[in-house]
Formats: structure tokens, C-alpha cells, sequence
């Protein structure tokens, strides 16, 4: 699947989730699902627990993440000793 084509699986609408990015056809941010993998869960585990979701659905999540930092200035959060 082409890289537009996992994009078009994201979404942002006002009406749904405070116009956060969600997956199509769900409530599930995609900060949600960035946080879940942040915490250890496997895409498998996610798969599992959300019924619908595709392997797809979780790349789209990890691309719109990749893709909305690549602009991006960073200020370290603190300094390394």
C-alpha cells in the first residue's frame, strides 16, 4: 500500500474526538494508538483488542506521526548530563 493510500486512512473531523486525527470509521486517535505501541503493547495485541482495525489502519498511524514531525524544530526537553 502506497504511502497516500495509508494516509487517506487517517482523518480529522471536528465533530469526532475534538477534531484529533483518528483512524476512518473509529474513535481511535492516533495518539492513542501511538501510546499504546509507546507502552509495549505488540500491533498484534492492538489487533487483537480493537475488532475492524488492520495492520494497515496501525502503519497509517505511524506514517501521519513520521510524516507530521518531519517539519518540525525540536527544543530538547532537558539537558543530557
Amino acid at each position: 500500500m502506497s504511502n497516500p493510500e495509508l494516509l487517506e486512512r487517517i482523518v480529522c473531523n471536528r465533530k469526532v474526538m475534538v477534531g484529533k486525527p483518528v483512524i476512518k470509521g473509529t474513535r481511535l486517535t492516533v495518539e492513542f494508538i501511538l501510546n499504546l505501541l509507546a507502552c509495549g503493547s505488540t500491533a498484534g495485541e492492538i489487533l487483537d483488542e480493537y475488532e475492524g482495525l488492520t495492520t494497515e489502519d496501525i502503519q497509517a498511524c505511524l506514517l501521519f506521526a513520521a510524516q507530521s514531525l518531519s517539519d518540525t524544530t525540536f527544543v530538547p526537553l532537558a539537558e543530557s548530563a
